[in-house]
Parts: C-alpha cells; sequence; structure tokens
C-alpha cells in the first residue's frame, strides 16, 4: 500500500507501507493490503504504521479522515507530528500544543477586541440616530 498523509499545508508522509493501525470514531482498525476499500473519520490520536523493512512508525494526528482506495491510503488532517519514538513524540506534541494554545489565545484577544469595537461603534451609531 501507498500510504499519503496531508496536511493542510504539507505532506507529512508519502511512502509505501505494510500495515496501518489508526483509530476512528468507532475505535481502533488495522488495515493490510488486501482489505476492502474503506472510509473513516479520524479522532485526535495516534496513527502508526509499518514501512516495507517492517519498522514501526508513528504519527500524532488531529481529527481526520482516512481514505483507502485500492493500493492507496490518503490520510487528510488538520495536524500531524511524525516520530519513532513515542516518548519524543509525546513531547514533541506537547511543545506544539503549547505553541497553539498561545496562537489560539492570541487569536481569541483579536477577535474579543474587533467584537468590542463594533459594539461600540453599533452602539454610539445607536445613539446618534435616535
Amino acid at each position: 500500500m501507498k500510504l499519503k498523509l496531508l496536511t493542510p499545508t504539507k505532506v507529512i508522509i508519502d511512502q509505501p507501507v505494510t500495515k496501518i493501525i489508526a483509530e476512528g470514531e468507532h475505535g481502533h482498525f488495522c488495515l493490510l493490503p488486501q482489505h476492502i476499500d474503506f472510509l473513516a473519520a479520524l479522532v485526535p490520536g495516534l496513527l502508526s504504521f509499518e514501512d516495507e523493512e517492517k519498522n514501526e512508525q508513528f504519527v500524532a494526528v488531529d481529527e481526520g479522515v482516512l481514505v483507502k482506495r485500492g493500493d492507496e491510503v490518503l490520510v487528510s488532517t488538520r495536524q500531524a507530528t511524525p516520530g519513532t519514538n513515542l516518548e519524543q513524540l509525546r513531547d514533541k506534541v506537547r511543545e506544539e500544543f503549547a505553541t497553539l494554545d498561545e496562537a489560539e489565545r492570541a487569536a481569541h484577544a483579536a477577535t474579543a477586541k474587533l467584537e468590542a469595537s463594533f459594539l461600540r461603534s453599533y452602539l454610539e451609531f445607536t445613539e446618534e440616530s435616535q
């Protein structure tokens, strides 16, 4: 099988694999080359796969979709972090989440300022028109 894992900004994985294990909304599942075509909504978690040399590799993934069609498996997710060692992957994911938390806080603050500015302008406009 060929696994291709995509995020909105880049291709994370594009390589032949012999097995894929992922977690969908109804639990974990395993895909092997002879499986029928398959579609699953992925939940945030760990996707693992074996390369052609039987080395197990891991990718922390966000919500996404997995589609197996013939020999191709396409995974599309908002975020993905690959790794070969689970401890290093855990630390890497924690780092990325901390960065995301900061970015989300900044985005929320900017949104709150915009909303407050809009409300002030709206109130001023309604007071002037009365």
